[in-house]
């Protein structure tokens, strides 16, 4: 059996960040040694301190492997943490910041794979599912999708204009949205946390061939991944990835 090699850490230059929520942003790195991953696959981030001190976090990849010789990374700003702070309030175009990647095989989708496709986040789990996203348009491909995002306002929904527009130019793209604390003014949307009621209306029209992934909290994960095995689809279709507080 062939042995992977170990992935070596480079020095990415930042070449461009985007204000996303006014607690994220996306930075785009250009990778010296890049090589194309699968989305909702990760790469960890390494910050070393001038007495030697070093922090490190995983970030979801949120751009398509079609980004060649680039990587798209949205951090959510944690108040207490030692990377995100940084990457989000310190870090500028050209700044160097330490990557190695890209990690994982399980929690992954691409077009080979199929569908129809079923996408549930809540918060900042939205970025590997936006990478999955940005792959399925990059290679036009006709499966039917949905996203189902969970935010607890307006303000902190991450690609809200990007989302829009896939919308518009997709008639197989379905995005749903359901806040949980302060909904838009004239919404007629869901305005509560995600629930079987609601995932029987978003996913059930796609059948129980459907391929899901599911992201975020982990109370979020664990109430939609029985609640689609109760649906009868088969548990191993359904994909999950779990975090605490996010981009810590």
């Amino acid at each position: 059996m062939s042995v992977q090699p170990a992935l070596e850490w480079q020095s990415a230059q930042v070449i461009g960040i985007k204000v996303e929520t006014s607690r994220t942003k996306s930075l785009t790195l250009a990778l010296p040694k890049w090589m194309p991953h699968r989305p909702g696959q990760h790469y960890d981030v390494r910050l070393t301190a001038p007495d030697g001190y070093r922090a490190e976090r995983s970030y979801s990849a949120a751009s398509e492997p079609e980004r060649i010789g680039e990587l798209e990374l949205t951090v959510e700003r944690i108040d207490d943490g030692e990377v995100s702070p940084y990457l989000d309030d310190v870090v500028v175009p050209g700044d160097r910041l330490e990557v190695r990647g890209p990690i994982g095989g399980y929690f992954v989708w691409d077009v080979s794979l199929g569908g129809p496709l079923l996408l549930v986040c809540g918060g900042s789990g939205v970025v590997p599912l936006m990478a999955m996203l940005r792959h399925r348009a990059a290679q036009h491909a006709p499966i039917p999708a949905r996203l189902l995002y969970s935010c607890r306002s307006e303000d902190e929904v991450i690609y809200r204009t990007e989302l829009d527009r896939l919308i518009e130019s997709d008639g197989l793209l379905e995005v749903v949205l359901t806040f949980t604390r302060v909904a838009p003014p004239g919404w007629t949307g869901y305005r509560r946390r995600i629930d079987q009621a609601m995932l029987d209306e978003v996913a059930g029209p796609l059948g129980n061939d459907v391929r899901s992934y599911v992201c975020g909290p982990t109370l979020l994960v664990e109430a939609v991944s029985d609640a689609l095995v109760g649906m009868g689809l088969p548990p191993e279709r359904i994909r999950t990835e779990r975090f605490g507080p996010t981009g810590s």
